[in-house]
């Protein structure tokens, strides 16, 4: 996939996943996202679990589509932006709508990055897109080879461009992603989604 390739009307959801660093990278991605993006996104951020996020109150302010944090049993709207609430795992359930977990931590992390995508993977399949992007731990390599073994279409940021590497690295490794792009190529093809 260059910039220019198009994934419009070939995606019913994304799911994105970062760490150290994410915020950074989500101001650069979450703006691509053009008014009547058919697709649901939803995205886990590594946060401290001791504080409330504000990261739906932030991002927008910056991007065209809804967005708001995620609640337990809500329905999965297109064109809607769904942040993972803080020290809660989110999944994606048949239907498909939201559910919300305080299961164990998935590699030091609630919410986990694996979860989401593992959980997207099951009921989007091929209509996922999976984005990968930098981050301290390894979180999100197994995650993103669901998405890849389910048929849904990988995306890791270029480690060279990431404040942290090593989750990058670490999926990398584990089953190489479809494509490795600078986060500048990610938002291009996230705007071809609309």
């Amino acid at each position: 996939m260059t910039a220019g390739a198009s994934l419009r009307g070939a995606v019913d959801a994304v799911v994105i996943g970062a760490s150290a660093g994410g915020i950074e990278a989500l101001s650069v991605l979450l703006p691509a996202l053009r008014a009547g993006t058919p697709a649901a996104v939803f995205i886990v951020i590594h946060l401290p679990r001791d504080r409330q996020s504000l990261l739906a109150g932030i991002f927008a302010k910056k991007c065209a589509l809804k967005v708001r944090e995620a609640r337990d049993k809500e329905p999965a709207e297109p064109g809607t932006v769904y942040f993972a609430p803080n020290n809660y795992h989110l999944l994606v359930d048949e239907g498909p709508q939201l559910a919300l977990s305080v299961d164990e931590l998935v590699h030091h992390s609630r919410p986990s990055i694996d979860v989401l995508f593992e959980s997207a993977a099951e009921v989007y399949r091929e209509r996922l897109l999976g984005v990968i992007l930098t981050g301290a731990n390894e979180d999100g390599a197994q995650g993103l080879a669901t998405v890849h073994d389910l048929g849904g279409i990988t995306v890791a940021q270029d480690p060279a461009s990431a404040q942290a590497p090593q989750m990058l690295l670490s999926a990398i490794r584990l089953r190489r992603p479809d494509y490795v792009l600078p986060l500048e190529d990610i938002a291009t093809v996230l705007a071809t989604l609309g």
